[in-house]
């Protein structure tokens, strides 16, 4: 009981973080002018862009599929398809639990070992990481000019300040205690549940090795591209759908993607407010107001937990409903 208590405080904790980053962001903005742009916004071009983020979706789906028939699990592409939806509906609710929850799904439906499903997600999510960092530095390389006052000013000032404010000593001390107490936790673990603990590594090791034993690891790739591509897409899309953002082009939505890649690393539910911030911010870089960088990153936001909010109900209440029948 405990337990539950401290986790559902932290969440709250984490929630209201979301909030309060959502409120300094809007704080000082005509919200009446920003309501007006979203209700007047071209809902064709939110729609298009929804879709984009549904088939970045479908290709996560089947470069995960790819991963488990590399280590010899069929896994029906619905099935993960499904887990990937429901995995985002559980994000809503508490900042990456969907991991956990996707696996939970595919364990169900297929039977695959968790901590086999665990490490197949976690080699994915490095490739995310990966590409992440890529564009990255594409960004700075191709857009020095743009990005490199706010890097300066906003990111690399902010750093070395709160760097130069932290006690050395003290974080040297806390790390020291908490990897003695890790391995003292994994010795005493694995003495009492040897045969438990060998299995959970055995099958980790079996997901983390999944690239590894791709026979077509350029369609891996494939995928992993096209899902960031997807993503762009649907930050481009959205451009059109308010007056202020329609002039844009690619490179502003290349910009955003990877802001919004970094707010969505935050541990809050679904990136409220971090993603409100982060995207206005980039698009600040490219003459446009904060307010409507607001106006713009308020609709595309919502308009991504609305597709989750219905694909995540319909998808559980499909799984449930073969789930009976079985």
């Amino acid at each position: 009981m405990i337990f539950d208590l401290k986790t559902a405080l932290k969440y709250i904790i984490l929630f209201l973080i979301g909030i309060g980053v959502l409120y300094l962001a809007f704080r000082g903005q005509d919200l009446g002018k920003i309501w007006q742009e979203i209700k007047t916004a071209n809902y064709f071009w939110v729609i298009t862009s929804a879709f984009a983020v549904w088939i970045a979706h479908v290709l996560r789906a089947l470069r995960w599929q790819m991963l488990y028939k590399s280590i010899h699990y069929k896994v029906s592409f619905w099935n993960a398809y499904h887990a990937v939806i429901i995995g985002y509906l559980a994000n809503l609710a508490l900042p990456r639990f969907g991991e956990i929850g996707r696996c939970s799904v595919i364990h169900k439906a297929e039977k695959v070992p968790m901590f086999a499903s665990i490490g197949t997600v976690i080699t994915e999510r490095l490739f995310d990481v990966l590409v992440l960092f890529l564009t990255s530095i594409a960004m700075v390389t191709f857009q020095y000019d743009i990005v490199s006052d706010f890097l300066y000013n906003v990111i690399y000032l902010n750093l070395v300040e709160k760097l130069g404010a932290i006690n050395y000593l003290w974080l040297v001390g806390i790390g020291l205690v908490i990897l003695s107490f890790i391995l003292v936790a994994i010795y005493f673990l694995r003495q009492k549940f040897s045969n438990k603990f060998l299995r959970i590594f055995v099958s980790l090791r079996q997901g983390f090795g999944s690239y590894s034993k791709l026979k077509r690891k350029g369609l891996f790739l494939t995928y992993t591209l096209g899902i960031w591509l997807f993503y762009s897409l649907s930050m481009y899309f959205a451009f059109s759908s308010i007056q202020a953002t329609s002039g844009l082009h690619f490179n502003a939505a290349f910009t955003a993607i990877v802001f919004s890649g970094f707010a969505m690393a935050a541990l809050v539910q679904g990136g409220i407010g971090v993603f409100h911030w982060m995207v206005a911010q980039s698009l600040v870089l490219y003459s446009i107001s904060f307010k409507d960088g607001l106006a713009y990153s308020t609709i595309i936001h919502s308009s991504q937990v609305l597709l989750i909010l219905l694909l995540g109900c319909l998808s559980l209440m499909l799984i449930l409903f073969k789930k009976r029948n079985r």
